[in-house]
């Protein structure tokens, strides 16, 4: 596919949440390298939350899609985001799916705000509303992660980077309020974030208990909550199970700096839900409590565990366990959290005296 040297203006199109607009980045340093273009980024409020951290981002127009899950938004306000994204004047528009996500409302909308160059992968002829397209063999031929994905998409008009991890620039006031929060804690030290936006992604609550009480206990080390104010019933929850000491930091931090204490920390400890990206990006080591809704979003180029048990009813794509049981992640014992989380901490020789 050619036609695209001459991109000045690059509307990215991202709709869902702050964890696919951070598996987006490295595809939107490919464009902005590789064409020298400004980057708008169109996403959804929930997105929209990351972009100041992500320098490759010029600007950000926040859009509630009617056509994505769990938006509220309204059919009106499509005639208005058209007029908005016509008066920008974009040369092209590059929109971000997964492959269970249908491109083409976002490809219609930009084709009547006059933008002249369309690109995403389809499963279907789009006709004229893609001018670029990329028929998209997932999952029926293979499935790729997430980054990857986005990635071959600015590979079909030309568009690489040498540079693939995930960008996120932590704030330098972020840095300095987390490091007079950290002065006087324990090494190592571990960040705990039992939330996620869905139930079939969540760990249990006293399971997550057992295994952050065994990881205090085996390693001495300072493991801080996390999570924002809608979390909190549930950290209260783990640690009135916890035999351990621990720290909560839940609804104290904005997201920069709950980048600034992720990068502080010797470890995370998470489930599939933005801060397990956040860490990749920041590169640090992860143990991911990865439910088996989908495949495609492990912590992309760092160290990291990804702990599941394996159901025939994984790839489910369901917010909910559609059958009830939440296997995937009920039957990791806490035993194997711990000891996921011993061996990356070994690994970084946080824990000398344990490596024999």
């Amino acid at each position: 596919m050619s036609g695209w040297q001459d991109v000045s203006r690059l509307l990215c199109v991202r709709l869902d949440s702050l964890g696919d607009v951070l598996m987006s980045t490295p595809a939107i340093r490919a464009f902005r390298q590789s064409l020298g273009c400004r980057i708008t980024l169109l996403t959804s409020a929930a997105g929209a939350a990351v972009a100041p951290f992500v320098p490759e981002i010029d600007e950000v127009i926040t859009f509630d899609a009617p056509w994505m899950k769990a938006t509220t938004g309204a059919p009106t306000r499509d005639a208005e985001m058209i007029a908005t994204l016509a008066a920008r004047a974009f040369d092209a528009a590059a929109i971000f799916t997964v492959y269970s996500q249908n491109p083409l409302p976002a490809a219609y909308m930009c084709h009547l705000a006059g933008i002249p160059r369309r690109l995403a992968h389809c499963h279907e002829n789009p006709y004229q509303l893609l001018s670029h397209w990329v028929p998209d063999p997932e999952p029926s031929a293979f499935v790729r992660h997430e980054v990857r994905r986005q990635l071959d998409l600015a590979a079909a008009v030309g568009c690489a980077t040498s540079d693939e991890h995930l960008s996120f620039r932590v704030p330098a006031a972020a840095k300095r309020r987390v490091a007079r929060l950290a002065r006087s804690w324990l090494r190592p030290l571990v960040v705990v974030h039992p939330g996620a936006s869905a139930a079939s992604r969540r760990y249990p609550a006293e399971q997550y208990a057992r295994a952050v009480d065994l990881l205090v206990a085996q390693t001495g080390c300072e493991a801080v909550f996390t999570g924002d104010a809608a979390e909190a019933e549930l950290v209260q929850t783990v640690r009135q199970s916890m035999r351990q000491a621990s720290r909560v930091l839940v609804g104290e931090l904005g997201l920069g700096e709950l980048g600034a204490l992720i990068a502080e920390a010797d470890l995370l400890v998470s489930n599939n839900t933005g801060p397990a990206h956040i860490a990749a990006a920041l590169g640090t080591p992860v143990v991911d409590l990865y439910a088996l809704t989908n495949p495609q979003h492990t912590p992309w180029q760092v160290r990291s565990r990804v702990l599941n048990h394996d159901v025939p009813c994984r790839n489910c794509y369901k917010s909910i366990c559609p059958a009830g049981h939440h296997d995937c992640l009920r039957k990791v014992a806490p035993e194997r959290v711990a000891a996921a989380a011993l061996e990356l901490l070994q690994e970084s020789r946080e824990l000398p005296e344990l490596a024999a």
